[in-house]
């Protein structure tokens, strides 16, 4: 299946699209031009911005470079929640997503892709403790829909790991384990989702594709893209089964921007999959 553009402006870098399923609206990043965006509407910000969760029908959880802040949809007000790696002029935020039991993760980067200079992070009841450190290009953070485990990336590696949850409140139980490598030469693992049947839908940068993977890591489908700089998914629509995929035209030569002048716009399948319902984050 191929995916269709489903809003035409352009992005440096698409990242964290989010369906809030409160007000049934999508929402995405422009990491680089530091940008919100919904249908018609854009908030700007002095510092990176990446990811979000919703926070009841009027706020998101928005994962910034420096710090997790409350950002009211109707009045633009923001309110810092706590701050992240604010120390570290290094680093941004990066990939990000609600978990099951009302807790944010949040990865973070170097912000020219320094080696090892990144972690990923959980927000949780007031508390926010890294789980993992020196992960290059951190991603794909999604969780099973019964709750057992997350998955998350370091696309630098090429490598895809699935960590066990307690039952209990969601904290890691023991060490992560390898659910794909493809090397640092194999394709490249961006953000991704869990569909509602564990399925693992991952933006594979350069690819020009999200591939769909079961449970055991075999590949059961693709959904291709006219640009090559797919980013990440997300379900949506009326019934959680559209995949919208936001993608980059960073990096991409004048040469490569005429073969591909869609480059950054946000693309959707139709009809491809259920999807789950985001988490709500509790603060």
């Amino acid at each position: 299946m191929t995916a269709q553009v489903f809003d035409n402006r352009s992005c440096e870098l698409g990242e964290g699209p989010l369906w809030h399923p409160e007000r049934g609206q999508l929402f995405w990043f422009d990491i680089n031009g530091k940008r919100l965006m919904t249908a018609g509407q854009e908030w700007v910000f002095n510092r990176h911005v990446s990811a979000a969760g919703w926070v009841g029908r009027n706020a998101l959880l928005v994962a910034t470079e420096t710090d997790l802040i409350r950002l009211d949809l109707e009045t633009g007000a923001q309110e810092v929640v706590a701050p992240l790696e604010a120390e570290n002029p290094v680093t941004r935020s990066n990939d990000g997503r609600a978990d099951p039991w009302g807790g944010f993760w949040i990865g973070t980067m170097g912000k020219r892709a320094d080696p090892g200079a990144g972690a990923i992070w959980r927000y949780y009841r007031g508390e926010l403790r890294r789980l993992y450190d020196r992960i290059t290009i951190s991603n794909a953070i999604c969780f099973a829909p019964d709750g057992s485990y997350a998955h998350f990336a370091d696309t630098a590696p090429g490598k895809v790991w699935r960590q066990r949850l307690s039952e209990k409140d969601g904290w890691p139980v023991g060490e992560p384990e390898i659910f794909l490598d493809h090397g640092p030469d194999g394709p490249n693992p961006d953000g991704a989702v869990l569909d509602a049947e564990g399925n693992f839908w991952c933006a594979e940068w350069g690819s020009s594709r999200v591939r769909c993977y079961a449970p055991d890591g075999s590949v059961l489908r693709d959904v291709t893209l006219p640009v090559s700089q797919p980013s990440c998914p997300a379900f949506g629509g009326p019934d959680l089964r559209d995949l919208y995929i936001t993608t980059a035209r960073e990096s991409l030569t004048a040469a490569d921007l005429q073969k591909e002048p869609l480059a950054g716009q946000v693309f959707v399948a139709a009809n491809i999959a259920q999807g789950q319902r985001e988490h709500e984050v509790i603060l």
